[in-house]
């Protein structure tokens, strides 16, 4: 572990040097790393030997994009390609959503590039058959939801879409916010569900039993009062006390104006017409002054293994919350990686558990942390 790092209840095994990264997942022995930055943008990491990962291939992106969101499944990986600024796209840079055969890591193949309009996508779920994409399309103001079938995945097609009333500019709707506030950020299926982060717009849960046709359950906006947008709605797949429990992370920029850091929410979703907010968690020693942006909560970990939930923690590296006792959410471990080489302060953006439990801890800035819970 480097000098200026702490930890609790977890060990690091290894370290990977990358530039900063916007994400990361582990499919097999595979850690699939996409950066923030052009030209970087996914790095392939064999991590079979937690203590002395191994480049295995690096996928480049032309300049004014960035492809910081990946996920593998099935021999399949799936990158995002977005204009940056997203909210003033460069004028050629084309937005959308990657292919890649990676059956054989070391050597990614592209299939096909899925275009779509303004800045492209931002973030993606995927299952191995379908991809829940957060895109920008033609005569919609922000990202929208689509669902996209991989079955074939040389030709993508579209599914179905959802968009909040008010995006859709070219069928005569007229936003209630400004701007781009309200978009969707990106969803996650669970059963014949899609629970949607939508930025200043808070959340929505949809009903896709019929995949065609989207159908709104309910939603829930908090921003404002609360300032920072919401980044993530992420179903707890098990009940907690006999309750359906949805976790939502506020992301830590972006705010309506300055104030404290953004926290994690947990929200009872057992009668999913009526989410109620009922608990939160904020790290040790926050208080309700102003704070820079990126120092608060981004990410839990997406694949939840238990009642431990990782989450990456911006300036405050990696907190390990226990929602076992749902009402009274805890910190039961952490670890605050040293300042990155290069970098002004921590930014840790996401994070991963693999089969072996092991976790996989990006920073923003620079680097990639492999850790066990002790």
């Amino acid at each position: 572990m480097k000098s200026g790092a702490s930890a609790q209840g977890l060990k690091q095994l290894g370290y990977f040097d990358c530039p900063g990264g916007g994400q990361v997942v582990v499919d097999g022995h595979v850690a699939y790393v996409a950066h923030m930055r052009a030209p970087h943008g996914t790095t392939l990491v064999d991590v079979s030997d937690p203590a002395a990962p191994r480049r295995l291939a690096t996928l480049e992106v032309p300049p004014g994009t960035h492809s910081h969101k990946v996920r593998a499944a099935n021999g399949l990986m799936l990158v995002n390609r977005e204009a940056q600024p997203a909210n003033q796209p460069p004028p050629g840079a084309a937005g959308g959503l990657g292919i890649y055969d990676v059956s054989t890591p070391s050597r990614p193949r592209e299939i096909t590039f899925w275009r779509c309009g303004g800045a492209g996508v931002h973030r993606f779920t995927f299952d191995g058959r379908y991809a829940y994409v957060s895109p920008e399309m033609d005569g919609y103001v922000g990202n929208i939801v689509m669902i996209l079938d991989l079955a074939d995945p040389s030709r993508p097609h579209e599914v179905g879409r959802w968009w909040m009333p008010g995006q859709w500019v070219a069928g005569g709707e007229t936003p209630g916010w400004t701007g781009r506030a309200h978009r969707c950020h990106h969803p996650i299926r669970l059963g014949d569900r899609l629970y949607v982060s939508y930025w200043h717009g808070g959340f929505v849960i949809l009903d896709i039993a019929d995949m065609a046709r989207p159908r709104l359950v309910s939603g829930l906006d908090w921003s404002p009062p609360f300032i920072t947008p919401t980044h993530t709605a992420l179903p707890v797949p098990f009940p907690l006390r006999g309750r359906r429990v949805m976790l939502v992370a506020d992301e830590d920029v972006a705010k309506l104006e300055p104030g404290p850091p953004s926290f994690l929410w947990l929200v009872d979703i057992t009668d999913e017409r009526r989410p109620v907010p009922f608990a939160s968690f904020q790290v040790a020693g926050v208080d309700g002054s102003p704070q820079p942006e990126y120092t608060g909560c981004h990410q839990p970990c997406e694949r939840i293994t238990g009642t431990e939930i990782p989450v990456a923690w911006f300036a405050h590296g990696l907190r390990i919350v226990d929602i076992a006792a749902p009402h009274a959410p805890r910190e039961v471990a952490h670890f605050l990686p040293a300042v990155p080489e290069g970098q002004a302060r921590v930014r840790s953006n996401d994070v991963w558990v693999d089969d072996r439990g092991l976790l996989y801890l990006i920073d923003r800035g620079r680097g990639l942390q492999i850790l066990e819970r002790v």
